[in-house]
């Protein structure tokens, strides 16, 4: 049976009437997936839209309430469906986009601790290398951050003699250190 009426179509949903839904569907659905494709640009999206809308009205058919017409309920619902959609794909790319910046940061935290360890290490060798006295001053003012008059009081030797063994062990350092230089800066720069 045929309706021509939509309210009368509507009320034959309501009603629980297939055909009355099955005449619904062929009579809107192209035009409702033309309608989604204007929001969501792409087919298989705005298909899926319609047929959601469609599957809505059907389970949902004894909660249909008879005001307006169904042209108007039926794009509503489209149009609803369809920026439900949209937002659920920006949160998809949102989350996407968040998910690979922190599998990057990871990655990029541990080449920078291996880098890191591998820089130390050699930093301790070079240190473990240097004179007894030359070594001592140096851990004083670099490890326990002492300034050279407290280091020069706590040896009980003069100024000029620990910035002279600064110098040494400055110097000593770049010399053993220059190759990891690039490993440096790149630590820094990171």
């Amino acid at each position: 049976m045929e309706y021509n009426d939509d309210n009368h179509l509507l009320e034959r949903v309501k009603a629980g009437d297939k055909n009355a839904f099955e005449q619904t569907f062929r009579k809107f659905y192209r035009k409702l997936r033309i309608y989604a494709f204007t929001f969501v640009k792409d087919n298989d999206n705005a298909e899926e839209i319609v047929q959601n809308v469609f599957c809505k009205i059907w389970e949902r058919r004894d909660q249909l309430r008879l005001e307006g017409s169904l042209q108007s309920l039926l794009y509503r619902s489209v149009y609803n469906e369809s920026l439900s959609l949209i937002r659920h794909q920006k949160v998809k790319t949102t989350f996407h986009a968040y998910q690979t910046r922190q599998m990057e940061n990871t990655e990029l935290d541990l080449g920078h601790q291996i880098l890191a360890t591998e820089l130390n290490r050699h930093i301790q060798s070079a240190i473990a290398e240097l004179p007894e006295q030359c070594r001592t001053i140096f851990q004083m003012s670099r490890f326990d951050r002492l300034k050279y008059q407290q280091i020069a009081d706590a040896l009980n030797i003069s100024i000029k003699t620990v910035e002279n063994q600064m110098g040494k062990a400055l110097k000593i350092m770049r010399v053993k250190l220059v190759e990891f230089l690039p490993l440096i800066i790149l630590l820094y720069l990171i």
